[in-house]
């Protein structure tokens, strides 16, 4: 499996292959190598073994701050899969003012920023509910909200414009 991971900004390639033994791993990161163990040990913890050091993970499901916990320390983290045609959409033609629309029908339950704000790529710009699913929207690039055509409790269909990033 080969995903996409931001963490902290920065971009890594990563390539997930099962090794010979069960709950073994061998981990390519941005081309280097190491072999993994993993179990969950519960649902969102995870004990991973990586070059014989040993790690807790604690995933955090706040779909606003994804983060992990790694020991004692928190990694803001982002992961999609290189294939996704969604990422190659949400990736394409970030020159020149960009809209961003509903992927789905449903509600607009939260709105995170207002007209005129300044915005960085990733910055989460509002949360619809479909299928009893939040799903938050971000901007595909850095710049200025130039037009925020949706209010919390609004009703937006599938392909509709929700807001235009300069």
């Amino acid at each position: 499996m080969k995903l996409d991971i931001e963490i902290d900004g920065k971009q890594h390639r990563v390539d997930l292959t099962p090794a010979a033994e069960p709950g073994r791993w061998n981990v390519q990161l941005d081309g280097h190598t190491v072999e993994a163990d993993a179990h969950f040990i519960r649902p969102g913890v995870l004990s991973l073994l990586l070059e014989g050091r040993a790690h807790r993970i604690v995933l955090d499901a706040d779909l606003a701050d994804p983060a992990l916990h790694l020991d004692e320390h928190r990694i803001a983290w982002q992961a999609e899969d290189p294939r996704s045609f969604q990422r190659r959409r949400r990736h394409a033609g970030t020159d020149g003012p960009v809209t961003l629309k509903a992927s789905m029908p449903g509600r607009v339950v939260r709105v995170l920023v207002e007209h005129g704000d300044h915005v960085v790529a990733h910055q989460g710009i509002l949360v619809i509910e479909a299928m009893k699913m939040q799903n938050e929207l971000k901007s595909p690039k850095e710049g200025r909200v130039s037009d925020l055509r949706v209010e919390p409790g609004d009703t937006v269909a599938d392909g509709e414009v929700l807001a235009v990033i300069e």
